[in-house]
């Protein structure tokens, strides 16, 4: 006898469960950008139907980032247009598989409900509450290893950089902002 799926169940479902309603298949891992955003949007269809049903979730507009490498996901919002996109990072994906992927889904679909709702977005009280019920996380885990540190000497506090900005190619120039020493760059992925 199989078993239906209730409302409850809805936030438990992730993105290999939308594909096609089992977790049976290992192998059906998205290879495409089509199919990480049809299961990204099948999933967000799901939570969005029991915990945001005012949301114009087929308005949301959804895209492939293939250049981000701190955040795994961003929701963008034009004032002007009221339009909504999620961007998710496919680095992100492939780094962090799909159970896991799944919570940034739900992560930007929080933002693109805050959007919606009040015009603006953030990581504030609002968010927070909605993280512990959706089982979403605050932000996501380092999906790529970054090209250069900005150390405190001091405090030995450590900053992730990507490119080679202003602080990392000069870093005498600037003191940090915890404690207010100096800081020195180092390159590579290592801490």
């Amino acid at each position: 006898m199989s078993r239906q799926t209730t409302l409850s169940d809805v936030t438990q479902r992730t993105l290999t469960e939308c594909a096609d309603g089992s977790t049976e298949r290992e192998d059906d891992t998205p290879t495409t950008e089509r199919a990480l955003l049809d299961r990204a949007q099948a999933h967000a269809a799901d939570v969005a139907a029991e915990h945001f049903p005012d949301l114009p979730i087929e308005a949301i507009g959804w895209d492939v980032s293939h250049r981000a490498k701190r955040r795994a996901g961003v929701t963008k919002y034009d004032p002007d247009t009221d339009e909504i996109t999620i961007r998710l990072s496919w680095d992100a994906f492939e780094q962090h598989g799909r159970e896991q992927f799944s919570s940034t889904v739900r992560h930007e679909l929080i933002h693109a409900w805050q959007y919606h709702e009040f015009g603006e977005a953030d990581h504030g009280e609002t968010f927070t509450r909605w993280t512990d019920t959706l089982d979403a996380t605050q932000y996501c885990e380092r999906f790529k290893s970054p090209n250069w540190w900005v150390i405190c000497t001091e405090c030995n506090g450590r900053l992730a950089r990507y490119q080679r900005s202003k602080v990392v190619k000069h870093p005498e120039n600037y003191r940090c902002g915890e404690c207010g020493g100096s800081l020195r760059s180092k390159e590579g992925d290592n801490q």
